[in-house]
């Protein structure tokens, strides 16, 4: 079975206001409070206080992100196709 290449992921974070990223591959929730993205890297959940998207392109990865940052937390891949069966099937 042929191994993916993942797409490169950087972060940089300024003085916990601004947030850049690339290598995103998807958006999957975001408020003022939380805004979760997949990486071939894994799930990011960025936490903070008045998040606001001001820049996503997922074709080329480009996340800009402004507002307080209070957490960077990476979590499996996996845990997006487990909450898609809970949705699609309700379990």
């Amino acid at each position: 079975m042929e191994e993916k290449v993942k797409k490169p992921h950087s972060l940089q974070l300024e003085n916990r206001n601004g947030l850049k990223m690339t290598g995103v591959t998807d958006v999957e929730a975001f408020d003022e409070e939380c805004v979760t993205v997949y990486t071939d890297y894994g799930c990011l959940s960025i936490s903070g206080s008045a998040l606001h998207i001001d820049e996503l392109n997922i074709k080329n990865g480009v996340l800009q992100i402004s507002g307080e940052v209070s957490a960077l937390v990476y979590s499996s891949k996996k845990s997006k196709e487990k909450g898609f069966l809970k949705r699609v099937f309700g379990a």
